[in-house]
């Protein structure tokens, strides 16, 4: 049967959702593929963003963790949703302060000051680059000078306190997988299911999960959100916020638009600037080229002008008249008298 739920991208529908504890020990457990037996909301919670930019919805979880061992490992879980893109140094700032914080450091038998192991999930409304995978687990490793994977010693809580492994979601990505646990879970975040004429609901087949407790009882939760007033008002006002981001994007998108078109035309101005600049040059290397010839033919003419004058005084000193020389030169017979 289709049913009609909340839609958990929406940060008062995810924070009314993970308020639960069982809900939230099955999301941790199918992220962290291992089982969680103990959760707990720690303070500072439901942190938002600045609305001013971007909405970046924060839940901090401490966590028992069960080993491969049996035993159980205590774990701090920085949650952390944003529907559109941002800027990286949001998450690092956020990250800056739960290690600075002293409320992060183990307290039983903990001589050295060791912090909580820490494990960051971002479940992203927007795609991160050309990444296909859906989920991507990112593990730190240690390697010696040679490059070779250290495994001796580790894992150890001086080097657990300093680094941690991330699990980046990218919900528009999910696309309807469920071929194993985890996106059976994260199934209810599809946004494939969304309603054609609003997109605060999901229609989910809930036949899918009818041999699975713990998956029906989050549908309840998302159910039991899709009739609270108060959660339909938050709703709104969250699409309210994003439709005012949104038009402003287009905004910027046009005017981005409008001046790389500008550009382009000054691009292309140049450039029929810079070709006509190299046609004058070329141009004024042509003239160039022709008064050298000038120059050369005149120096030339000087020179065969003077060659005549020497030979026509030859001729006038052996005797020949003015005439005969002028009639043998083409030198101007004034010119012949003045020699």
């Amino acid at each position: 049967m289709i049913i009609s739920v909340a839609n958990p991208i929406y940060d008062a529908v995810f924070k009314y959702l993970m308020e639960d504890e069982r809900v939230a020990k099955t999301i941790l457990s199918a992220l962290l593929k291992r089982e969680v037996v103990e959760v707990e909301v720690r303070k500072h919670e439901y942190t938002n963003g600045s609305r001013d930019k971007i909405s970046m919805f924060r839940i901090d979880f401490g966590a028992k963790v069960r080993q491969d061992d049996g035993s159980l490992k205590l774990v701090l879980i920085e949650l952390q949703k944003t529907w559109l893109e941002t800027e990286t140094l949001r998450f690092r700032q956020y990250l800056g302060t739960q290690y600075a914080n002293p409320d992060n450091i183990l307290k039983d038998d903990n001589p050295f000051g060791y912090g909580i192991p820490m494990i960051t999930v971002y479940l992203l409304g927007h795609r991160v680059g050309d990444i296909e995978e859906p989920v991507l687990y990112v593990k730190h490793k240690s390697f010696n000078y040679d490059g070779e994977e250290v495994t001796k010693g580790l894992p150890n809580p001086f080097v657990e306190s300093l680094v941690h492994d991330s699990i980046i979601v990218q919900i528009p990505l999910l696309h309807s997988y469920v071929n194993n646990r985890l996106y059976e879970v994260l199934s209810v975040f599809d946004q494939t299911n969304k309603d054609a004429h609003n997109r605060q609901v999901l229609n989910i087949d809930d036949n899918i999960y009818a041999d699975d407790l713990e998956m029906k009882h989050i549908l309840h939760r998302l159910l039991a959100a899709a009739s609270d007033a108060k959660l339909r008002q938050d709703m709104n006002v969250e699409d309210e916020y994003f439709s005012a981001i949104e038009n402003r994007d287009t905004a910027i998108m046009m005017r981005d638009k409008k001046i790389a078109e500008q550009d382009a035309r000054l691009e292309q101005q140049n450039a029929q600037l810079e070709q006509k600049d190299a046609q004058l040059e070329q141009k004024d290397a042509q003239l160039e080229q022709k008064d050298a010839q000038l120059e050369q033919k005149d120096a030339q003419l000087e020179q065969k002008g003077k060659a005549l004058l020497v030979s026509a005084k030859a001729l006038l000193e052996a005797g020949l008249s003015p005439e005969k020389v002028a009639a043998m030169t083409n030198l101007p017979l004034e010119a012949l008298k003045s020699l």
